[in-house]
């Protein structure tokens, strides 16, 4: 609850201080904000499905387990691309 009291409090802040000076700013904090989020949702769905599988299978736990950390290598590289891309726009 208090971090919803915080966001609100920023928000009108923001609100404020744009009504007396325009709007400035980059899009880059948002558009990295919505870029975090696949890579998120990815590493969560690799994750998952490595324990489902070693549920299922612990005889293939060491295989499974190698390929659930290359999936995790591979979707948090495109949050560090997204990462860069903040700071170049």
């Amino acid at each position: 609850m208090d971090a919803v009291l915080a966001v609100l409090a920023t928000a009108q802040v923001l609100a404020q201080e744009a009504g007396t000076s325009g709007i400035t700013g980059s899009l880059n904090v948002v558009g990295y904000g919505l870029a975090a989020i696949g890579p998120g949702i990815g590493v969560g769905l690799v994750a998952g499905n490595a324990v489902q599988a070693m549920a299922r299978q612990p005889e293939a736990a060491g295989m499974v387990r190698t390929t659930m950390f290359l999936g995790i290598a591979f979707t948090e590289a495109l949050a560090l691309i997204g990462f860069v891309l903040f700071f170049l726009g």
